[in-house]
């Protein structure tokens, strides 16, 4: 079967090949999917570029991929809640989705939301459970304000429309060309960073979603309340999460001094602050399904390549100013191209 490999840590315009692996077979927990589209995510970049290598090596070529949709051609003796012919989606813990077919274990997947196409289905997991993961570290609730950064990005769009469902009130930051779009999406403040400072605009939130790091991470701390939380997808490694990572007491005290600076904020701010590092999640990605099906939030497609020209799908989420999601159809390209 095709799938999208990368060969070498590095530049990913250097080290992308399509390439024939064996199909995968299951064990008596997973089910084997036929893999109809697959989402891009800026993750997929780190990889290749071995921006990752200290948290997790790969024996290469590895196949790339965390996001998949598609529909159960096997299942596993222990598999009762699916059943061949359901169309499903997840995100996957072990990387591999750029391909056609898919080994997954039943605890990661969800029945698909029945009004989305497989490319939209493909567009959520990863973005939805990190924004789910993320609100829920901190504890959002209803009338609570939240600074969303890169509003127009997979995890912003996302993040802004699960934040309204819950009641909050939302600020967010975009490009002027994405002002309009990101309005649709229901964020109540619009924040074009290319004209205005959002330092001057948010003042005393609940909570912001740092999705930039950086000093991004460190001028969070100037817009919440005193008490308030500061939840980064990309800043320093907190203790708490330092300490579940089970990382060595030497790593743990460099990134103690790497965070240094936001220890002096969380304590000046009496804040709150972790790194979400998301894991797949099956009882979130359902709920997902449900909000999806109730309208509550919609999917956000950017762009759709077919599996040939998955190297410049890479390429264009690198380059960061997607709006929405890029997603390969899988099924659509090996069938019109390698059959």
């Amino acid at each position: 079967m095709k799938a999208i490999q990368f060969t070498a840590y590095g530049e990913v315009s250097n080290n992308i090949i399509i390439t024939e692996v064996e199909k995968p077979s299951i064990n008596k927990d997973e089910v084997l999917i036929e893999t109809y589209a697959a989402g891009v995510n800026p993750l997929d970049i780190k990889v290749v570029e071995g921006k990752l290598k200290r948290v997790r090596t790969f024996k290469l070529p590895a196949t790339l991929g965390y996001d998949v949709s598609g529909i159960i051609i096997e299942k596993g003796v222990n598999v009762a809640h699916f059943s061949i012919g359901d169309e499903v989606y997840s995100n996957v813990n072990t990387q591999g989705t750029f391909t056609e077919f898919v080994a997954v274990n039943q605890n990661l997947i969800s029945l698909k939301p029945k009004n989305t196409t497989f490319e939209e289905a493909a567009s959520l997991p990863l973005v939805g459970l990190t924004a789910i993961q993320s609100m829920k570290r901190g504890k959002l609730k209803a009338n609570d304000k939240i600074l969303i950064h890169a509003g127009s990005g997979g995890v912003g769009s996302f993040a802004i429309q699960y934040a309204k469902s819950k009641g909050a009130y939302v600020y967010t930051t975009t490009s002027t060309d994405n002002v309009e779009w990101v309005k649709l999406l229901g964020a109540d403040r619009v924040i074009d960073y290319k004209t205005e400072d959002y330092k001057t605009v948010v003042k005393d939130v609940d909570m912001v979603l740092d999705t930039l790091g950086k000093q991004y991470t460190e001028d969070a701390f100037k817009v919440i309340k005193n008490g308030g939380k500061v939840i980064t997808l990309v800043g320093p490694v907190d203790k708490e999460t330092a300490n579940r990572m089970k990382l060595p007491k030497i790593a743990q005290l460099f990134l103690a001094w790497k965070r240094r600076k936001i220890t002096k904020q969380i304590k000046q701010r009496s804040a709150y602050y972790s790194l979400v590092l998301m894991r797949a999640n099956a009882k979130q990605l359902s709920e997902i399904t449900e909000l999806v099906e109730a309208g509550k939030v919609k999917t956000n497609i950017d762009k759709v390549f077919p599996l040939s020209d998955a190297l410049n799908a890479l390429l264009y989420v690198k380059k960061g100013r997607t709006k929405g999601k890029v997603v390969i159809n899988i099924k659509a390209s090996y069938e019109t191209r390698f059959r």
